[in-house]
């Protein structure tokens, strides 16, 4: 960090320090001070944003204040972590390493620490792993070290169980004091001692698994499972320490997710946000059964948006949020996924790859054929309700898997792009007309942003389309 980088994170973190002290007296001079510190071309777009939520006295802004209320040392060093480090100063950090290097360079990194898992759930691919792969700490620590030399700071735990490491996830936490660390997990391993520990450390947030009510997450998950989440809720709520949702949404499972009795619910346990997954066949044992209708779809898309101008939680839905960040963030251009073996793929989703982490270097696998084809693909559709070369342009991955000699990577029985695809098209071409028609809605508030086909790219996302001589006005999808 050179010595603006320093006297610039002392100022912002100061910063913080001054708003928690009185955050309801001084929230309102918070983004003053911000632009007074930041160039005005870093993140523009959701600085007005929080402006806008502090000048309204929005729901978001009683969000802001939640978050104030969590135990003190907690919120400071998180506050710290994930806007100073991992976004004031991060972003331009990786704006330079993806001009430089001339490949994405990811915001996130999510990674395996194991493949075991103590559940079977319905329809996940990790369920059929077993406990043998893990990545050693060693592993992990590299994996950071590189990440943090191009400007990555938040990393996020996948699985398996992440939290059958915790002992290790915990030493990486004391380890680097200037990231934030997610967790995906079953919550049925957090208990008051790693409650205490998160205090300790400070710098990790658990997503929990949840889908809806009792009935339908216990369905997929296993009988007691829900009793034992809203245990481990109950515990890290009366510790004030933060924690949000992991929604996985099925065609079994979407009426009871998209409720604002669901959302209530997770606002009363205490959770700060939920994270909305669409359910992926992914794995040769997984059903296409699963998938979600284009009406579910459609009811999800209109649930979230209408929730968000209401209730205290901030929410993600991954596939029908693209146009927020410019189509498809996988393949490293805002994040990636290491499995347990190694293995370095676009997405947690997409098990193919040309790069494995024990043989090359971070930025070598952002430099691999397969991370490069994305780089020069993305995004797959201007389209952006269709996002995903898997999901909703099931063409284009068996495309760049053949061309880059990509293998796959599920380390239990191995899945062609073809066979995938074959699970994905029938819905991909369902969803097709619906999205075509949400997308051109001239009565939705974001249809004037959606003319705009910079909205959601950053500056190198403009200058990488200008490299590869791609006018969105005219090409709609990549020639792939």
């Amino acid at each position: 960090m050179s010595l603006t980088q320093a006297a610039e994170r002392a100022a912002l973190c100061k910063l913080v320090d001054y708003v928690d002290e009185n955050p309801e007296a001084r929230i309102p001079k918070l983004m003053d001070t911000v632009d007074r510190y930041v160039p005005a071309d870093v993140f523009p777009t959701q600085r007005a944003a929080f402006r806008h939520a502090i000048d309204s006295r929005s729901n978001w802004y009683e969000l802001m204040l939640r978050v104030f209320h969590l135990n003190p040392e907690v919120r400071r060093r998180l506050i710290k972590c994930f806007l100073v480090d991992a976004n004031i100063l991060a972003w331009p950090v990786q704006e330079e390493a993806r001009d430089k290097h001339r490949c994405n360079i990811p915001w996130a990194i999510l990674l395996d620490p194991t493949s075991a898992c103590n559940l079977r759930c319905t329809g996940c691919w990790a369920a059929e792993y077993g406990h043998a792969l893990n990545l050693s700490y060693e592993d992990i620590c590299s994996i950071i070290d590189q990440g943090r030399e191009l400007g990555v700071h938040v990393y996020i735990y996948t699985g398996g169980e992440p939290l059958v490491r915790k002992d290790d996830l915990i030493r990486i936490c004391e380890k680097y004091p200037d990231c934030a660390f997610l967790c995906f997990t079953n919550a049925t391993l957090i208990d008051e001692a790693f409650c205490q520990e998160m205090i300790r450390v400070a710098n990790f947030v658990p997503a929990i698994s949840a889908e809806g009510n009792e009935h339908t997450t216990d369905a997929r998950r296993g009988e007691g499972t829900y009793a034992k989440i809203e245990r481990a809720m109950d515990l890290l709520r009366e510790h004030d320490l933060p924690f949000g949702i992991s929604c996985c949404w099925t065609r079994a499972n979407a009426d009871a997710v998209a409720t604002e009795e669901n959302m209530d619910w997770m606002i009363e346990k205490g959770a700060l946000f939920c994270w909305y997954f669409h359910f992926m066949p992914v794995g040769r044992g997984a059903s296409a059964e699963l998938m979600p209708t284009p009406e579910q779809r459609e009811r999800m898309y209109r649930f979230v948006r209408q929730m968000r101008g209401e209730k205290p939680l901030f929410t993600l839905d991954f596939q029908n949020d693209g146009e927020y960040v410019g189509g498809c963030i996988a393949g490293g251009r805002r994040y990636l996924h290491i499995n347990a073996a190694g293995d370095v793929e676009p997405c947690v989703f997409i098990h193919y790859a040309n790069a494995n982490i024990h043989e090359v270097s971070l930025l070598d696998a952002l430099r691999s054929p397969l991370f490069m084809k994305y780089y020069e693909a993305q995004p797959f559709n201007t389209n952006h309700l269709r996002p995903c070369p898997m999901l909703e342009n099931p063409d284009d991955l068996p495309k760049m898997v053949a061309e880059t000699g990509a293998h796959c990577t599920d380390l239990v029985e191995q899945e062609s792009p073809e066979q995938l695809r074959e699970k994905t098209a029938p819905a991909a071409a369902a969803w097709a007309p619906v999205a075509e028609r949400l997308w051109a809605d001239e009565a939705d508030p974001d249809h004037a942003k959606r003319l705009n086909w910079r909205e959601g790219q950053a500056e190198t996302d403009v200058t990488r389309l200008a490299r590869v001589g791609r006018d969105l006005t005219t090409q709609a999808e990549p020639r792939l």
